[in-house]
């Protein structure tokens, strides 16, 4: 009895066929070429046209890698010579969006939590904000006898945004010095990170 437990074990052990695993294996081709039936013609058929397109492939494999370390490049260029050129557009965002300096109490109570300063009426972490700037913010934040006024987003834009003035250290042009006069500001709120 031993003796058949242990032989049933051994064949259940054992792996499969090539011809199993081909009748179920999903790779296109690989049943034909290992199949039960005997028709040879088929199965060499199958055969061939695999090695030749395994052939194919790796020709062309080879070939673009050969041509990768190559390392060929094409370059074409077209120069355009102009005597005068339009002062460019410049776009300069500050990551900063609002300088703290110009926000009002107003600002605070309309848009505290936007600013990220306010948590509802309380300082959102006050732990991380500079000693000097909380002493401010805490004077800015006390809403107990405040009667808020009328928010307008777009004048707190104009009001607390960057000037040029304020950002442009130095500028030079084709050789020539400029200033904060060379722009014209459009006001556009799309800079992001």
């Amino acid at each position: 009895m031993d003796l058949k437990a242990e032989s049933e074990d051994a064949e259940y052990k054992r792996p499969a066929s090539i011809e199993v695993f081909a009748s179920r294996s999903t790779l296109h081709g690989i049943s034909h070429m290992f199949t039960y039936e005997r028709m040879y013609v088929k199965r060499t058929l199958w055969i061939l046209f695999f090695l030749i397109s395994l052939g194919v492939l790796l020709v062309v494999c080879v070939d673009r890698v050969q041509f990768y370390f190559q390392y060929p490049h094409i370059t074409k260029l077209d120069e355009v010579s102009a005597s005068q050129i339009v002062f460019p557009a410049v776009t300069l965002c500050n990551l900063n969006s609002f300088r703290f300096s110009q926000v009002t109490r107003n600002d605070l109570y309309h848009a505290g939590e936007l600013l990220a300063l306010l948590n509802g009426r309380c300082i959102r972490d006050p732990h991380l904000v500079e000693e000097n700037v909380l002493q401010i913010l805490k004077e800015k934040a006390n809403f107990e006898t405040y009667k808020p006024r009328p928010f307008n987003m777009r004048e707190f834009y104009d009001r607390t945004g960057h000037e040029i003035k304020d950002m442009l250290l130095s500028c030079s042009y084709r050789g020539s010095e400029c200033s904060t006069e060379d722009f014209k500001v459009l006001l556009n709120y799309s800079c992001s990170t």
